[in-house]
């Protein structure tokens, strides 16, 4: 009897399998300018097939530091270069997705490092095939457009730094 009660504690019925869980890292940041009139613009980009406004972020590569991707995901989907760059913060956040073999559901645990990021040059027609649009904004329009209320604490908080 005492092995039928075990054997049916680690088979119960309509128990969950197990989910898979990772981290994941990514960078990215609020790449920034100051117009003519001494006015601050922003850039906001739409990721290609969605109608999401965020800011341009992604993975960290093998070998590079969270400043080095934040550099390279803000070339890459905005289509700019940047130069000084500074800390701006950080966002968690957790969510499903199947693996790529649609089988198993995974948990992910989500870190992405943002940067204030002053433009240097490059052009938005520039950027990768991940976004579908680049704007340049005022932070009072950045605010109104952002998708996610994380980032827009994000912009709010570059716009106290940058005093604009």
């Amino acid at each position: 009897m005492v092995m039928a009660r075990e054997k049916s504690k680690s088979k119960r019925p309509g128990s969950k399998p197990k989910i898979k869980s990772r981290r994941d890292v990514s960078a990215g940041g609020l790449i920034w300018r100051r117009a003519g009139d001494g006015s601050v613009r922003m850039v906001m980009v739409r990721p290609a097939g969605r109608s999401t406004w965020v800011l341009p972020k992604g993975h960290l590569e093998a070998g590079e530091t969270v400043a080095q991707a934040a550099m390279r995901e803000a070339r890459e989907e905005s289509g700019l270069t940047v130069g000084v760059i500074e800390p701006l913060g950080e966002i968690s956040y957790v969510y499903s997705s199947h693996e790529h073999d649609r089988s198993s559901l995974t948990r992910i645990f989500k870190r992405v490092y943002f940067f204030l990021m002053e433009h240097a040059g490059g052009h938005p027609s520039q950027h990768d095939s991940e976004i579908d649009e680049v704007v340049w904004l005022t932070f009072d329009e950045a605010l109104a457009r952002a998708t996610h209320p994380s980032e827009q604490a994000l912009i709010a908080k570059a716009r106290a730094m940058l005093g604009a």
